[in-house]
C-alpha cells in the first residue's frame, strides 16, 4: 500500500464549531440543528469490540456509498432518513469541510430511535450458530435438527437484539422486544424488516453475493416509521460470495475477516490497546469493501 492510500485515511474528524452528537466504532454523528443530522463514515475499524489503531483506506466511503445504493433501491419499500449526500447542497458553514466530507457523508432527518436492532438471519452463522448448536433454537425460534454452520435456513428468521454502547449488542426474544418497544411496533418492523431483507437478498444473490443476516435500524420521523443509520454494508451485513459457498464451515466473506485473521494469528489478548494493522492487511481488507460495493452497485467507487 503506498504512503499515498494510507495518507488518505480519516481516523477522526474534527468540526470545531459544529456539536458533536455522537461517536461510534465508525460514524460521527453531529447535530447541525433540531431536524438534522450530519453523519461522517471515516475510515476507523473494529475487531472485538475495540477500534484498532489503523484505518481501512476508502473503507468510510464504501459504507456510505452501500447505504445510499440500498436507499434508493428501497425506496418504494421504506421511507429513508437521506436529506442528501451532496455536499454542494449542505448548509454553508460545512461548506469549508468539503474535501472531508465528499464521498463519505449523508445530511439526514433526526429521528426518534428504536431501541432494538432489528436482525435478520437466512443463512446459519456467527452466535445464531453457537445458540443452535445447543439449543435447536436462534431467539427462541425453533429451527429444524440436523443444521450445518451456514446452512440455509428454511425460511429468513427475525432475531432483534438490544443495542450495547459497547461490547456485543445482545440477541433477545420477539416477546422481550414487544416488552421494550410494544407488540404492535413490534410486528411492524418484523414485517418491514423480513420484507427488506428479502428483497436485498435477492437482488445480491442476482450479483453473486449472499446477504447471510443483517440488522436494520428504525426510527420515527415525520414519515413514520424510518430507515435510518447504515443499511446492508459489510459492517452491518454478512456478505458471502456465493461461488464460494459451501456449507459445513464458516465462509469466507466481504468484511474484515483479514483483520480478525491477523488478530488471531498474533494472539492478540482482546485487551487495549487495540494493535496496528500491517499495510498489507489493511491493503487486502479495503479491497475486500470495494470489491462487495463493485459486484452489488455495478459501479466503481469514485476514489
Amino acid at each position: 500500500m503506498n504512503s499515498d492510500l494510507l495518507d488518505s485515511v480519516l481516523l477522526q474528524t474534527d468540526f470545531p464549531e459544529l456539536k458533536l452528537h455522537a461517536s461510534g466504532k465508525v460514524r460521527d454523528v453531529y447535530r447541525l440543528n433540531g431536524e438534522q443530522l450530519l453523519f461522517v463514515a471515516t475510515d476507523r475499524i473494529s475487531a472485538f469490540d475495540y477500534v484498532l489503531a489503523t484505518g481501512i483506506p476508502h473503507k468510510g466511503q464504501v459504507l456510505t456509498q452501500m447505504s445510499l445504493f440500498w436507499f434508493d433501491f428501497l425506496r418504494e419499500v421504506t421511507p429513508n432518513h437521506l436529506i442528501t449526500a451532496d455536499v454542494e447542497r449542505y448548509p454553508a458553514s460545512l461548506l469549508k469541510y468539503s474535501d472531508q466530507l465528499r464521498g463519505r457523508s449523508m445530511l439526514v432527518t433526526s429521528a426518534d430511535m428504536v431501541p432494538v436492532e432489528c436482525v435478520v438471519r437466512g443463512y446459519l452463522s456467527g452466535s445464531a450458530w453457537k445458540e443452535y448448536q445447543s439449543t435447536n433454537a436462534v431467539c427462541g425460534i425453533k429451527l429444524p435438527p440436523g443444521l450445518k454452520e451456514s446452512d440455509q435456513l428454511p425460511e429468513a428468521i427475525f432475531t432483534p437484539a438490544t443495542k450495547a454502547t459497547s461490547g456485543h449488542d445482545e440477541n433477545i426474544p420477539f416477546e422481550e422486544m414487544a416488552r421494550i418497544v410494544g407488540p404492535e411496533l413490534s410486528q411492524q418492523l418484523r414485517d418491514l424488516s423480513l420484507n427488506i431483507y428479502k428483497k436485498a437478498a435477492e437482488y445480491a444473490r442476482q450479483k453473486g453475493i449472499i446477504i447471510a443476516d443483517t440488522k436494520f435500524e428504525f426510527g420515527r420521523t415525520a414519515k413514520g416509521i424510518t430507515l435510518a443509520d447504515e443499511v446492508l454494508t459489510p459492517d452491518s451485513s454478512r456478505f458471502w460470495p456465493a461461488d464460494k459457498y459451501q456449507p459445513g464451515h464458516a465462509q469466507e466473506s466481504f468484511d474484515k475477516q483479514y483483520v480478525r485473521d491477523y488478530l488471531e494469528e498474533i494472539r492478540w489478548n482482546k485487551q487495549p490497546p487495540a494493535p496496528a494493522l500491517p499495510a498489507e492487511v489493511a491493503r487486502q481488507t479495503s479491497e475486500k469493501y470495494l470489491e462487495a460495493y463493485r459486484q452489488l452497485t455495478g459501479r466503481e467507487l469514485d476514489v
